[in-house]
């Protein structure tokens, strides 16, 4: 179950950092919802974190999470962002989800 939690905490970083960008990208009261949406996803992830933490080692946990955070905001990049894709970009991103994947497997 902590593996759980630290994965959909995970998404939800991926979710502020979205947020954080689009919040940038507008202005007035839409940007005050990206805002908003943020501040909830930013709340969400650190509970599940922290919920994750009382199980596993903070290491792993701190190092998962940030890892599917930096993926999955890199994947939401490219998909919605116009962000660059090249060779080295894309293979640095899978050795950082098999770093992320080997830590699963060597931690308790």
């Amino acid at each position: 179950m902590p593996w759980i939690l630290l994965i959909i905490a995970g998404f939800f970083e991926v979710g502020f950092a979205s947020c954080l960008a689009k919040a940038k990208e507008t202005t007035g009261s839409t940007s005050t919802i990206w805002l908003a949406g943020f501040l909830v996803c930013l709340s969400v992830s650190m509970m599940l974190l922290y919920k994750a933490t009382q199980s596993l080692p903070i290491g792993t946990s701190y190092a998962v999470w940030t890892g599917i955070g930096a993926v999955g905001t890199a994947i939401v990049g490219i998909l919605f962002f116009k962000e660059p894709v090249a060779f080295w970009r894309i293979f640095f991103l899978i050795t950082l989800i098999s770093s992320v994947i080997g830590l699963r497997f060597v931690s308790n």
